[in-house]
């Protein structure tokens, strides 16, 4: 029999500042079937608060697992994705909660699920943006669209129950397991260490460049092999590249890069 995948959809909070917020997305995960809460670096748990607030799921709590970091939340996830209100100067693929909970509700079937939701003032950052897969997001109000994060967990986890219960999107099984979040942030480490040794990637100025990559790998969502591929790839380039005759050249430069201030990526 095959598992239920609710029990591989894993809710990411990302340093939540109000314990009651904690108690009110467990309620909110138990009442629609989901069990397993990360919490990334929160100010207070455990608390008496959150469990007044959970109002019976006292069981998802305890269960909760504690990490320091989005990757440690995210390490065995094949599929990520952040919830978010904004608009983000560079476009990632975005869905609405329904196609969302689907996608991920189908891919749970074959490997984790990750669901990120920021923090309650200021959301997720960019470099955690860079991490996900895709965006969902929830079509508030444009005269009030302050929504709690227990209210947005409550509408993915509703969606996600809905979509396993009434069939969601069929998704054929994947010859290869996708690369895991640990697998990739290993890879764009030595996409960009490789970048930067060959010349096209400039450590002072790196602009955009990283994250455009990112968004592209995410698109691609490619498996474990695919991965191993690429990074055997970066390697025989590196190896290439070491006697190449023309070393003493100046370094390749990426055809166009944008002129965005990277600085202000932490508030974009």
């Amino acid at each position: 029999m095959n598992a239920n995948p609710l029990d591989r959809l894993r809710i990411v909070l990302v340093e939540p500042a109000h314990p009651g917020n904690i108690g009110a997305t467990a309620r909110a995960m138990k009442a629609m079937g989901l069990r397993c809460l990360r919490l990334v670096a929160p100010a207070r748990f455990p608390s008496a608060e959150a469990t007044a607030r959970a109002a019976g799921a006292d069981d998802v709590l305890h269960e909760a697992r504690i990490v320091g970091s989005v990757d440690d939340a995210i390490a065995d996830c094949g599929l990520v994705l952040g919830t978010t209100a904004r608009m983000r100067r560079i476009e990632w693929p975005v869905v609405d909660a329904r196609e969302g909970a689907s996608r991920a509700v189908a891919q749970a079937a074959e490997t984790p699920v990750g669901i990120l939701f920021g923090r309650e003032r200021s959301g997720l950052t960019n470099a955690e943006i860079d991490k996900c897969h895709a965006l969902i997001r929830i079509p508030v109000s444009s005269h009030f669209s302050s929504l709690n994060v227990s209210a947005a967990v409550q509408i993915v986890a509703y969606e996600s129950r809905l979509a396993t219960h009434g069939g969601g999107v069929a998704m054929a099984p994947r010859p290869q397991p996708p690369a895991t979040g640990d697998e990739l942030e290993k890879f764009y480490r030595h996409l960009e260490d490789t970048l930067v040794r060959i010349g096209y990637l400039d450590p002072a100025a790196p602009k955009l460049l990283m994250r455009r990559l990112r968004r592209l790998f995410s698109r691609a969502e490619p498996d474990r092999v695919e991965v191993n591929i690429l990074r055997g790839i970066l390697a025989a380039a590196v190896r290439a590249s070491v006697g190449a005759p023309n070393q003493g050249a100046a370094p390749a430069r990426p055809p166009h890069q944008p002129q965005d201030d990277p600085t202000k990526d932490a508030s974009g």
